[in-house]
C-alpha cells in the first residue's frame, strides 16, 4: 500500500541499525558483570511491574538485556549462554537482511510493548524477555523452514522441526502454567501473528487450492494417488482392479501400459500414434 510505504519513509531514520548486535552486546556486558565479574545479582535486571511501579522503572529497558540463558550461579552454564546470545544474533541478524532495520525494529518493539503491557495484568509475578527472543526464533523458522541446526553440535536437524517442538513446548506451558506465563505466552504469540498471519492465511488457500486440483485431476482420470498401473484404452487401474494382470507392450514406441483384454487386441503405437 501506498500509505504504508510512505510511513515506513518517515519512520526509517529512526530506526536502528544493527539492533540485534546491539541487543547480542548489552545482554553480554550483563552476563559479563553478573556472572564474571559479579558486579549484580541476576535479579537486578528481573522486571516485576509492582517494583517498577514503586520506582525502578529502569527495570523497563534492564530487563531486555537480561540473556534468557542467565545463570543462576557465576560458573554454571557460560557455555549455553554464550550459545543462546550466538543464536539470538543469527536470528536477529538474518532477519534484518530479509525484512530491513525498519521492520525488523518493529518486530521487536512490538513483542517488547506486548510482553510489558501484558506484565502489568499481574503486577507482582515475574516478566521476562525469554518469549521475545523465542520469537526471534520462531520468526527465523517460518522464513527459513529448511535451514539446517547442528543438536548437540553434531546431528544436523531441518529447523522448522526444531520449530514444532518449541509451538508444543509452548502450547504445554501455556496450558500449565500461571496466569503470568499464560499472558508472556499470548504476548510472543501475538507478534508472530502480527507479522505472519497474512503469509499464514496465503499459504493455507495455497495448501487448500492445491489439494482442490489434485482431487479434480484424479477424479476426471477415474485413478487413485496409490495406482501403479493403469490401462491406456479402457483406463482400468491396479487400484480399482486389483487382480487384473497388467502388462507393457514390447511392440509399442514407448511405455503403454494394458490390461489382459487388451494387450493382445489393441493397435501397436509407432512414434506419435494414439492408442486405440
Amino acid at each position: 500500500m501506498s500509505w504504508l510505504k510512505r510511513i515506513e519513509r518517515q519512520l526509517e531514520p529512526f530506526a536502528i541499525p544493527h539492533l540485534a548486535l546491539v541487543l547480542v552486546a548489552g545482554q553480554t556486558a550483563v552476563l559479563v558483570a553478573v556472572s564474571i565479574l559479579q558486579r549484580f545479582a541476576p535479579g537486578d535486571f528481573l522486571f516485576a511491574p509492582v517494583l517498577a511501579l514503586h520506582g525502578e522503572w529502569w527495570r523497563l529497558l534492564t530487563f531486555i538485556f537480561r540473556p534468557p540463558l542467565l545463570p543462576p550461579a557465576p560458573d554454571a552454564n557460560l557455555v549455553w549462554a554464550a550459545f543462546g546470545l550466538y543464536m539470538i544474533y543469527l536470528f536477529g541478524s538474518a532477519l534484518e537482511n530479509y525484512w530491513g532495520k525498519l521492520r525488523f525494529n518493529l518486530f521487536l518493539l512490538c513483542g517488547y510493548v506486548l510482553t510489558v503491557g501484558v506484565a502489568f495484568i499481574t503486577p507482582g509475578a515475574v516478566a521476562t524477555n525469554i518469549f521475545i527472543s523465542g520469537s526471534l526464533f520462531l520468526a527465523f523458522a517460518w522464513l527459513n523452514p529448511d535451514f539446517e541446526i547442528l543438536i548437540f553440535f553434531i546431528l544436523p536437524v531441518k529447523i522448522k522441526w526444531v520449530a514444532l517442538l518449541t509451538w508444543i513446548g509452548c502450547a504445554l506451558m501455556f496450558f500449565t502454567g500461571g496466569l503470568a506465563i499464560k499472558l508472556s505466552i499470548a504476548a510472543s504469540v501475538g507478534n508472530f501473528l502480527i507479522f505472519f498471519s497474512r503469509d499464514i492465511l496465503q499459504r493455507a488457500r495455497a495448501g487448500s487450492r492445491r489439494m482442490q486440483n489434485q482431487a479434480a485431476r484424479f477424479a476426471q482420470q477415474g485413478d487413485t494417488p496409490g495406482a501403479r498401473n493403469r490401462c491406456c484404452i479402457c483406463g482400468k487401474t491396479s487400484e480399482s482392479d486389483p487382480l487384473e494382470d497388467f502388462r507393457y507392450c514390447s511392440k509399442c514406441d514407448g511405455d503403454y501400459c494394458y490390461c489382459s483384454e487388451h494387450l493382445r487386441n489393441h493397435t501397436h503405437i509407432h512414434a506419435a500414434t494414439p492408442p486405440a
